[in-house]
């Protein structure tokens, strides 16, 4: 049957937007509760990362929803985001071919519950997003509330917020009667323009104050993931190591219990993805 479309709450037929054929599928693995779900692309499966960056990129046999979900939402385009999300909620086996080779039992990648991976490398993959910019807001006063006066108006601008830091809070005792602080954030680059708006709109309106607003639209965000990060210490330094030993600067730092990302400058993405791809010794088996 079609996929891609569904009932939207009125009860009109619409298309449920990109991936949307990935994401029926599942749902039909899930409603016939079927032994798994192949999802034939034009890729022969899931690689430690992007085998055009890296000849070493290495095509895993196994990976975890998690691993899968967190490496789709960081940049890897293989499966979308909802896709994996319905994928994991029911618990169906996904296995990712390609469309162009004749295939077995053993072809593509497996995507499945942990418990099925009876050893986890520390990283599975490494992740890479290319347009990403960073804005910083320079003197913010430093209040509860402060937060959701920033990024309030920036979620109703529809703009996704992904990295934050916030710097730690200075007295200021000339135009500033109490603690100031910098406030810095990442943005897809096309949303960039309408972060600034929001940000202009809430200052003129009174609910937020910062002396300056600078962009850096030359950024990308490089990510680690693996779900062996739970259980070893020593994963942010070795990754950290391995940038300052290509005299990469870190910008931002993110992390969850299975991923590490940072954002950088673009020009140093390459570069980054290969040095991690070795530090990680993801390219044995």
């Amino acid at each position: 049957m079609a996929g891609f479309q569904g009932l939207g709450p009125d009860g009109r037929i619409t298309t449920l937007g990109r991936g949307g054929s990935d994401t029926t599928a599942v749902a039909f693995a899930a409603a016939f509760e079927a032994e798994r779900c192949d999802i034939y692309t034009d890729v022969d499966g899931i690689y430690t990362t992007d085998p055009r960056i890296t000849s070493k990129a290495r095509k895993l046999e196994k990976i975890a929803f998690e691993e899968m979900l967190e490496l789709a939402s960081l940049g890897a385009k293989v499966l979308q985001t909802r896709s994996v999300e319905l994928a994991m909620r029911y618990k169906v086996r996904l296995r990712v071919l390609s469309s162009f080779e004749d295939t077995d039992e053993n072809s593509g990648t497996l995507v499945c519950d942990e418990d099925e991976i009876m050893e986890s490398k520390v990283v599975n993959g490494v992740a890479y997003s290319r347009e990403e910019a960073k804005i910083t807001l320079v003197t913010v006063e430093d209040r509860p509330g402060i937060s959701a006066a920033i990024f309030a108006p920036l979620a109703d601008a529809g703009v996704n917020v992904d990295m934050i830091v916030q710097n730690i809070s200075e007295k200021d005792y000339d135009d500033h009667p109490g603690s100031v602080t910098d406030m810095t954030f990442s943005v897809p680059v096309n949303q960039v323009e309408r972060a600034k708006r929001a940000m202009e709109e809430a200052r003129a309106a009174g609910h937020i104050s910062y002396d300056e607003l600078i962009v850096d639209t030359e950024t990308a965000k490089v990510s680690v993931v693996g779900i062996g990060m739970r259980s070893h210490t020593g994963v942010a330094a070795r990754m950290f190591k391995a940038l300052a030993d290509e005299n990469i600067n870190i910008k931002v730092i993110a992390t969850s219990e299975i991923k590490i990302s940072v954002l950088i400058d673009r020009k140093y993405m390459e570069l980054a993805v290969q040095a991690l791809h070795d530090a990680f010794g993801l390219e044995a088996a």
